[in-house]
């Protein structure tokens, strides 16, 4: 970034034919000061700039020559010049502005002559033939007529002259475009010349005065012909849909203009346009010109787009102010919108609803300009409570959510005019007595939109533009919390910018009112506690992503707004800071601190940053938040630091400081978006320092000149610069450090990034510009060969980042020196370029680029170009060596794989074990595409080698593709060992239409007869070698070839040839003739790439295959929908008609997939369509979706089924297709149809599509699931929605709904499945009532709740389940109560005889899932509708036989027993001064009566053969635990836990036990208001007999849960009364489970007998002692559950265990373990700090949290008491170990165990050595990998502590024999380490990075071990540095550097 310079403006010189120029020169006079000398010599001038100079010099020279009184010729002449250099220059060049500019100044005396030179010059242009000059004129006439007095005079005088041009040219044009039809380059351009023709017309009428007087003419004028010549064209023009919509929409503009300007009578013209828009034009009484030039408007049917844009005309061409139209003028008003409501319902293009959303919102702001002098039948018309209003309103609520953000925000000015409209149809008297608010129209608008769910989005806008017109008082009285209500919402990121907005708007107007109105300032405490309280509460209480919105979208808002309210915050945040420290789940106040300032700073609202510090936080708190737990603390910690509003705000000492802390302990972070968060901020901050530097050189110049003070700094500039100096040199260095061996992927991402971006920010210094700092200064050759190391990570990213940065470096600090090394790392690339692990090709293809980039290849690739390279001159030699190194390195890969493919044609499975293809064509690809290939210089070499490239390419695609083409690619291996295999072999092959020359396929190989691939050894006792084959390669290197190999080989070179051919079409420049010189890529190779991808996109039959052939095809079709030349641009479309006439003969013999969902097919024509410029009318589109509808829809052929899979599954594709957008709604109604009914074919393969297009079409028209609810509102639509923007499919689901249920509903009893019920229950079952619902629509949901609830009786279970799902959406909710009674009056009694289940079934569901809404429906407390819940549960009692033994059907008794439950949750919150109403109707009787009857007190009958028992008893239990909930108070209840608890069946006492465990939770962790209820109490005994005889793992590990919840002190002393087990026993018991139970018992047993330790080990000495002998076996349980390879949730326990122990066994100043077992269990902590998963870690820090807060261990560090990260957490837990064994006095035997730490010993370092040359070539790894613990950070942070506690610590108790067995274990390590070395191969680093990287880090395990023995030895050794201990990159690589001498 640092300082930008000003971008320079372009601007094109003008310049004047000969003639003109010889004329300036003969006229130029000596002096050179007349105007011909000053027009000469800028005229002469190059640079448009300079030019705009002189030409502003014209208007002052002519008014000199104005005063002498005389116009000579010379003047004449120049002004004659002028014009035609007007007229010359583009209409976008700033010196035809400036040049009218200027002209307009012009002095009067020589207007006469100007104008006359301009109309003139004029003439000339108007006269010319060429179709393609006609442009240039038309913008000529616009720039004339826009602010320049000279060019209008011209054309008015010229009048006749520029309407006839203007009619001739369009005329001329669009037969032009015609004759074009299908080359949509040359029509784009000839319709945008057809657009600024009509817009130009436009404005001739508007602007020329003469228009007015038209009508007097004789109808026989050439002005008055032209007009009606060009009203005939803009009448074709709107009706000609193969135009762009913008050419009919200002066709429609032009047509009322010019009707406006030619009719009379004008008091006519509204009904004129009245009769047009009604289509009752009168063709009698209208002027002939009139019908002879708009015929087609009054005499035949109208097109829709064509009625729209006469409104659109209309409305904006007549003048609506004043009511000059008068009462006629108020008719058409009214027809307008009338017109405008009946299009809305029937358009269904997205380009026309936008219009038709802009024309309605140009109406309502034409309906008020006529509101304001109207009638008051008018002002009845359009109030609010009209039916124009009512239909207005509705059009808002039903496009409010339309997914066009443009036509969203069209309807929130609707709506915001429409309260306008209603304001100025009431009387002023009114407006002014009662006010806006207290209309009723207004309250019941405000009232329904604040019912509404929050999730709707025009909710918000429709809010604000209220709150603007009856203020926020009114609101806040209806809903007093809506701001926290708001602020709930904030979490949904789709919803955040309009609550915010909305917000804003609420409390702008809330201060403003409360300001108004106060005497004093206390007005702001009711403001803060309106605004601010809920927004602390969010901050600190609030979920991650809720805060993290309102921090980044109403934070800012709010401060912008009242900026005093930061200290307010802070206050209260700084009080709280302490009691709420936070964890990694919650920021608590310090992380709302932290938000709080971070957002101020970056606005403004802090005025220095020492003051912030000084006053607002203190420096304890700055480095408590940059090392928090929760990681939005420490971005906003650090965003604090880095942002400010100033850009060159000197960084303070202390922020570095801060910073440094920070990226010590931030790097190694697993979220993307944290990483991203951090590398950002630190960005900002770079650029703080560069463009703050610029100011301190400036002010250092400054001070050298006048030595005065400067407020910015206290420091002289040249220290405050050393300081920014120094502090990057640090970073780099830290950054660096960061890059050792087995450094995890988010640090190198990191460290990488912020490297880059400080290359980025301070660049090598040009000029006079002064960098602070260079990042090439602190470039070593370690450094470099760190970066390049960084090649070898497996993820790309990283390799990305480390060769930009590497670019990013001048060449002198990447320069090679030794060829060997040079030779030795272009072998390497071209190994790793043909290895088996597909990353290695990756890690080839940069470090090739590199060498090309830096010209460093070897001196033997380059032979073969020496001629060339001789011939290149002295032109861009950079440039040309980048262009011959890469054409060498093509080459050299091109041999290579030409004798690969040579090989693989004879053997696939060799090529698939040795050398994979696939690698070296991505190399070559990654050349081409950083290559400038539109600029090549030796294009004589370039283009044999583009030929060659291709036939490779077509020939490695011969050797794949059969495989890829297969059948069955997934498990072909081509090769088998018997003549039995072999036979069943040969079928498989001729299945797959094998190539012939491919020998390898044309015959199945008998290993043991035919030794075809090189095997020696190879013989018939292999076992199973079909399924892998043991070959050998090139180095004779056994491997194991198997058929996910062969496939891999052959998809990835499928994948690499697609991607290499489609950069060759989108880079390569073509020949544009067959001859030409220019082009690489000739036309028919063009073609034959098409004709490739066509092919494997046809008939390959693997996914990865054609996937990636469709994103090569992309680029083609890209580039021939681009391409100028004719032939190509239409190719696309001919391949696209092909392949549909190929879909529709269904021709048996086709080659074209019909399983695996169609293959390519959709993926081939997904490239055609989606390619097609979206800017045109989308031809291809439309009609290939009208032939795909046309074959996925129900025919009677059933040859035809082939067809219609295909089309349904291309479907599918285009609506999943996002780059098609708005343009594939329209056909959602057809393709929901055709899915529907294509579910109902007897076809499975065609169900089967249809069901995958229904769930697509779901998808496209809810939208994308955003939550695990699968019926979310987020996802769902109102009726009348979802209907007005499909209106087909209302009566095409109400008739498909009715056969259904007459199917459904019949007397047979038969079992009568409709298979679309399903469907239509799913679409119906996603809409949902909205309040705001009109009885304007057509469109009533009222017809479809008969069918749904008599599908309701169908026979099968689901469908009863889905239909009473769909009903809920079709019931409004003030309706629900009485639904309910109706259909519970449905239900038979119990004297009835005759009755079907599955009838009561479906009519309870109904009931169950309605009575549920009313649970979740925010009515539930009101009053009334408390009253009518009431009235439902006296209609309950009447079937209560339904719940009870009579009815013998379990399933339907169980879903009474729901609605019982339901209904006692409904009716249980009783209003205020009323008793509760259930208790009241004797309901809770009844309940008892239910439960005291039922089988839960008598007794089970049955067994689970009985149709719906389980979930009987689970409603049954449910009821019986809520009716003993409520009993509580009052003694009164049926059945006590203890019972349920005692049943024999699991459901029963799983639900017992957790609502048990949630009551004894809540009440262990103190969140209840009250404490247990005394029928709880003394239940320890009881928990501990059902631990004993549980056998249910679910019902026993709830119990243990449970346990562990209770005090011990309540229930351990009852263990032996109890249960026969003493405390010590239980104890044993439970670590038996803990050891040998699954995961989920054993973590819960973990946990429960930690808790029983701690409790024993706080209690008294002898209990302590009685347990000690029993902690060992705890300890290894312990350090079992951390192993890596055990569930996350063992580890989670394990930590659990640590954290509740820690103050008796890990930090106690006694300790109760011996020291091993004590070391031991910290071992298990650092194990688990080290842990992958965030949560493990997290937990793991609450130990080391626990053990810095105990009395011992506070001292030890300075974040005792802190929420600390796991990255700090580890040092820190280091330091307090090393401080305890102090302490303890025990650190002669606890130094060899850490020293052994620190060498790895228990990491079995000598058998992974010897594994290390058995590795087995694996094609994907499949072992564990951490991908976030870093080796040797822990061992540098223990080595530091280690160090630091000998150096301090007396070391006489340590004897050197002690430590005997460590130091030579380490000895011989080294040396065995420096033996292996030595035999890596050269550039190992890439090679062998695997083991290499293995031996950096013992290497730099042993090195440290050694000096810290050393050390104890008294003699310490220089020469074995440990990572990150010297400060100067020299001194830090120095090891590093010597091994790499040694390896490379």
């Amino acid at each position: 970034m640092g300082v930008k310079k000003k971008k320079e403006m372009q601007v094109t010189a003008m310049t004047i034919c000969h003639q003109d120029l010889e004329t300036l020169r003969s006229l130029a006079d000596v002096e050179g000061k007349n105007l011909a000398s000053l027009l000469l010599h800028c005229v002469q001038l190059t640079d448009g700039v300079s030019q705009i100079h002189y030409v502003k010099q014209i208007v002052p020279l002519l008014e000199k020559a104005d005063k002498n009184g005389a116009c000579d010729p010379t003047i004449r002449s120049c002004l004659d010049i002028l014009a035609g250099i007007y007229l010359s220059l583009t209409v976008k060049n700033p010196l035809k502005k400036v040049l009218a500019s200027s002209l307009n100044g012009l002095p009067e005396f020589f207007l006469t002559e100007a104008i006359q030179s301009f109309t003139s010059r004029l003439q000339e242009e108007l006269n010319t033939t060429d179709l393609y000059s006609y442009r240039k004129v038309t913008d000529n006439i616009s720039s004339c007529m826009e602010n320049f007095d000279l060019g209008r005079a011209g054309v008015n005088n010229l009048l006749k002259n520029v309407l006839h041009f203007l009619q001739k040219s369009l005329i001329e044009i669009s037969e032009e475009n015609r004759k074009f039809a299908g080359n949509h380059i040359v029509q784009t351009q000839l319709m945008n010349d057809l657009l600024v023709g009509t817009r130009v017309s436009v404005m001739l009428v508007q602007k020329i005065q003469d228009f007015q007087r038209i009508h007097l003419k004789t109808s026989g004028s050439p002005t008055w012909q032209s007009m009606c010549g060009l009203l005939s064209i803009f009448t074709k023009f709107l009706g000609d849909d193969d135009l762009l919509q913008t050419i009919q929409s200002t066709s429609g503009l032009a047509v009322i203009l010019f009707i406006k300007a030619m009719f009379h009578p004008p008091e006519k013209i509204p009904d004129l346009i009245s009769s047009l828009l009604l289509r009752s034009v009168d063709c009698t009484s209208v002027p002939d010109w009139f019908l002879n030039c708009c015929r087609s408007l009054c005499c035949t049917d109208v097109s829709q787009s064509t009625l729209l844009f006469l409104c659109q005309g209309t409305l904006t061409m007549l003048d609506w102010q004043n009511g000059s139209m008068g009462l006629s003028g108020e008719a058409l008003l009214l027809n307008i919108v009338h017109v405008l409501f009946t299009l809305s319902s029937q358009i269904k293009e997205s380009t026309l609803e936008l219009f038709l959303s802009r024309i309605l919102a140009s109406w309502t702001n034409s309906a008020i300009h006529v509101l304001e002098s109207s009638s008051p039948s008018l002002k009845d018309s359009l109030n609010g409570n009209s039916s124009v209003g009512g239909r207005l309103l509705e059009y808002v609520y039903t496009h409010w959510e339309h997914p066009l953000d443009a036509l969203r925000h069209q309807t929130k000015i609707i709506f915001r005019n429409i309260l306008q409209m209603h304001q100025l149809t009431k009387e002023k008297s009114d407006s002014e007595t009662s006010g806006l608010a207290a209309d009723r129209f207004i309250c019941d608008l405000t009232e329904s939109l604040l019912q509404l769910e929050w999730h709707v989005k025009g909710k918000y806008a429709c809010l604000g533009c209220l709150v603007d017109y009856i203020g926020i008082g009114h609101i806040l009285a209806l809903a007093k919390t809506i701001p926290s209500q708001i602020l709930e919402v904030m979490g949904d990121q789709s919803l955040v910018p309009y609550a915010s907005d909305l917000l804003e708007t609420m409390f702008r107007n809330h201060k403003s009112h409360l300001k108004s109105q106060a005497v004093d300032s206390t007005w702001i405490d009711e403001w803060h506690e309106t605004w601010v309280s809920p927004l602390l509460f969010i901050l600190c209480e609030g979920n991650l992503d809720q805060k993290s919105y309102v921090i980044d979208y109403y934070l800012p808002k709010l401060l912008n707004c009242s900026p005093e309210s930061l200290s307010y915050m802070v206050k209260i945040l700084q009080t709280s800071a302490d009691a709420k420290i936070g964890s990694h789940n919650s920021r608590g106040a310090l992380g709302a601190l932290m938000a709080c300032l971070r957002t101020a700073r970056a606005h403004g609202h802090l005025q220095s940053a020492t003051d912030a510090w000084r006053n607002l936080v203190s420096s304890a708190r700055i480095k408590q938040g940059l090392i928090h737990q929760h990681c939005q603390v420490r971005i906003d910690t650090l965003g604090l630091l880095c942002e400010s509003n100033r850009s060159t705000e000197i960084v303070s000492t202390e922020e570095m400081q801060w910073i440094q802390f920070f990226i010590t302990y931030n790097l190694n972070s697993q979220s993307p978006g944290v990483r991203q968060q951090i590398c950002s901020l630190l960005k900002k901050l770079f650029c703080r320092i560069q463009e703050s530097s610029q100011v301190l050189y400036k002010l250092e110049q400054s001070r050298s000149k006048h030595e005065s003070e400067n407020e910015l700094t206290k420091q002289h500039p040249s220290v405050s610069l050393q300081q920014y100096k120094n502090f990057m040199s640090s970073i780099c260095n830290r950054l660096f450090e960061a890059l050792f061996p087995g450094s995890s992927y988010p640090t190198r991402f990191s460290a990488l990034t912020i490297l880059g971006s400080i290359a980025e920010v301070f660049p090598v210094p040009e000029g006079q510009v002064q960098t602070v700092y260079q990042l090439s200064h602190d470039i070593d050759v370690g450094r470099f060969q760190t970066l390049m190391e960084c090649f070898t990570s497996t993820f790309e990213e990283v390799k990305i980042l480390a060769f930009d940065l590497l670019m990013k470096l001048p060449k002198t600090v990447v320069q090679f020196q030794d060829s060997e090394k040079l030779q030795a790392l272009f072998q390497a690339a071209l190994e790793l370029s043909s290895s088996t692990k597909p990353y290695d090709c990756v890690t080839a293809s940069y470090l090739l680029n590199f060498l090309i980039w830096q010209d460093a290849l070897p001196s033997s690739l380059s032979a073969s170009l020496q001629t060339q390279q001789a011939s290149c001159g002295d032109g861009d030699k950079s440039a040309i060596v980048v262009e011959r190194n890469t054409l060498m390195v093509i080459k050299c890969l091109l041999e290579n794989l030409e004798e690969e493919v040579s090989q693989a044609e004879n053997s696939l499975l060799q090529a698939a074990a040795s050398f994979p293809l696939y690698g070296r064509v991505h190399c070559i690809t990654g050349a081409l595409q950083r290559l400038s290939l539109n600029s090549l210089r030796l294009v004589s070499e370039w283009r044999p080698v583009v030929e060659k490239l291709l036939l490779m390419s077509y020939r490695l695609s011969a050797v794949v593709s059969p495989v890829i083409q297969s059948s069955s690619p997934e498990g072909l291996i081509p090769m088998d060992t018997d003549s039995e295999s072999a036979s069943r072999l040969q079928t498989i092959l001729s299945e797959i239409q094998p190539r012939d020359t491919n020998d390898y396929f044309t015959q199945a190989k008998i290993l043991k007869e035919r030794d075809t691939f090189d095997l020696e050894d190879l013989n018939a006792s292999v076992p199973n070698i079909g399924a892998s084959a043991e070959i050998k390669g090139k180095e004779r290197k056994t491997c194991d070839v198997t058929a996910q190999m062969v496939l891999v080989c052959c998809w990835r070179s499928m994948k690499e040839v697609a991607l290499l051919l489609g950069t060759l079409c989108q880079l390569l420049p073509m020949q544009s003739m067959p001859e030409s010189s220019n082009g690489l890529l000739t036309v028919e190779q063009v073609k034959e790439i098409g004709d490739y991808f066509k092919q494997h996109l046809l008939q390959s039959r693997h996914r990865g295959a054609f996937e990636l052939a469709y994103t090569g095809f992309v680029k083609l079709t890209e580039i021939l929908n681009r391409c100028p030349n004719v032939s190509l641009q239409k190719l696309p479309e001919q391949w696209l008609w092909n392949v549909l006439e190929e879909i529709k003969c269904s021709d048996p013999s086709s080659k074209l997939c019909a399983t695996r969902r169609s293959a390519g097919i959709p993926f081939y024509i997904q490239a055609l369509l989606a390619s097609e410029p979206k800017k045109g009318k989308m031809d291809l589109l439309k009609i290939t979706m009208k032939e795909l509808i046309t074959l996925a829809g129900p025919t009677d052929d059933s040859q035809s089924t082939v067809s219609k899979v295909h089309a349904l599954n291309i479907l599918r594709a285009l609506f999943r297709d996002t780059r098609l957008g708005e343009n594939i709604i329209p056909y959602v109604a057809d393709g929901a149809k055709a899915a529907i009914l294509g579910f109902t074919s007897p076809v499975w393969a065609v169900r089967n599509s249809s069901t995958l297009l229904f769930s697509t079409l779901i998808t496209r028209i809810f939208g994308v699931k955003r939550g695990k609810d699968e019926l979310s509102k987020k996802n769902r639509m109102t009726g009348s929605e979802f209907f007005s923007r499909f209106p087909e499919l209302y009566p095409f689901l109400l008739q498909q709904l009715e056969a259904v249920a007459n199917t459904v509903d019949s007397d047979t009893g038969e079992l009568n499945r409709h298979p679309s019920m399903f469907l239509l229950l799913l679409v119906l079952g996603r809409l949902y009532p909205s309040p705001m619902d009109g009885t304007y629509s057509a469109l009533s949901m009222a017809p479809f709740i008969p069918f749904i609830m008599r599908c309701g009786r169908s026979p099968v279970y689901r469908s009863r389940v889905m239909a009473a799902r769909a009903l809920v959406p079709f019931v409004m909710v003030d309706e629900i109560p009485t639904t309910i009674r109706t259909l519970l009056a449905k239900l038979p009694n119990c004297t009835d005889q005759c009755f079907r289940q599955n009838h009561i079934h479906g009519t309870l569901l109904q009931v169950f899932h309605l009575l549920e809404a009313c649970t979740d429906s925010k009515y539930r407390l009101n009053a009334y509708f408390q009253q009518l819940l009431a009235d439902v549960a006296v209609c309950t009692r009447a079937k209560l036989w339904l719940a009870e033994r009579q009815n013998p059907c379990l399933v339907t008794r169980a879903v009474y027993i729901d609605i019982l439950f339901l209904l006692t949750r409904c009716l249980d919150k009783p209003t205020k001064g009323t008793e509760p109403a259930v208790e009241h109707l004797g309901f809770w009787e009844d309940v008892r009566k239910i439960i005291s009857g039922s089988e839960l007190i008598t007794g089970f009958p049955y067994t689970f053969t009985v149709p719906g028992l389980p979930q009987y008893l689970q409603s049954l239990t449910k009821l019986a635990i809520a009716t003993a909930q409520a009993g509580e108070q009052a003694g009164n209840i049926p059945i006590f836990f203890s019972q349920l608890l005692e049943s024999s069946f699991p459901e029963v006492r799983l639900l017992t036990l957790d609502a048990l465990l949630e009551r004894f939770s809540t009440a262990a962790s103190g969140l209840g208001e009250k404490g247990l209820p005394p029928l709880l109490w003394h239940m320890g005994g009881t928990f501990l007999m059902l631990a004993m005889k549980e056998n249910h793992p679910e019902c026993f590990c709830k119990i243990l849960k449970i346990l562990h919840c209770m005090d011990p002190n309540e229930w351990l002393p009852q263990t032996e009364h109890c249960i026969h087990l003493t405390p010590k026993e239980f104890l044993i018991w439970t670590m038996d489970i803990a050891s040998n139970e699954r995961s989920e018992i054993q973590s819960v047993a973990l946990r429960l007998a930690s808790r029983v330790i701690a409790h024993h080990l706080q209690t008294c000495e002898e209990t302590r002692d009685s347990v000690a002998p029993t902690l060992k076996s705890w300890v290894q349980l312990v350090a079992f559950s951390c192993g890596e390879h055990l569930p996350t949730e063992s580890r989670l326990a394990a930590a659990e265990a640590l954290t509740s122990t820690t103050p008796f066994l890990l930090t106690s100043l006694h300790p109760v373990l011996g020291l091993q077992d004590t070391l031991a269990l910290w071992r298990c902590v650092l194990t688990l700090l080290q842990s992958e998963e965030q949560a493990v870690r997290d937990a793991a820090t609450g130990t080391v949290v626990t053990a810095m807060s105990q009395g011992s261990t506070c001292q030890s560090t300075e974040f005792a008491f802190c929420q600390v990260d796991a990255s700090i957490a580890l040092p820190l837990a280091l330091a307090v170990l090393c401080d305890l064994l102090q302490q303890w006095d025990q650190l002669a035997p606890g130094l060899p165990v850490l020293l052994g730490w620190l060498l790895g010993e228990g990491d079995d370092f000598v058998v992974r050595v010897e594994s290390t040359h058995q590795v087995e070539d694996y094609l994907f790894e499949k072992t564990e990998v951490n991908f976030w613990a870093e080796t040797l950070i822990f061992v540098k942070y223990l080595s530091e502590h280690l160090f630091q506690l000998l150096s301090k610590s007396s070391c006489n108790a340590l004897s050197p024999q002690s430590l005997h067995h460590l130091h030579r274990t380490a000895s011989e390590q080294g040396h065995l380490l420096s033996q292996l070395f030595r035999e890596l191969p050269p550039a190992a680093e890439f090679l062998k990075t695997v083991e290499f990287t293995r031996l950096r880090i013992q290497e730099e395990r042993t090195s440290a071990c050694l000096r810290l023995l050393a050390l104890l030895e008294g003699k310490e050794r220089e020469d074995t540095p440990i990572l990150g201990a010297s400060d100067s990159p020299a001194e830090a690589n120095q090891f590093t550097l010597v091994r790499k001498e040694t390896a490379c």
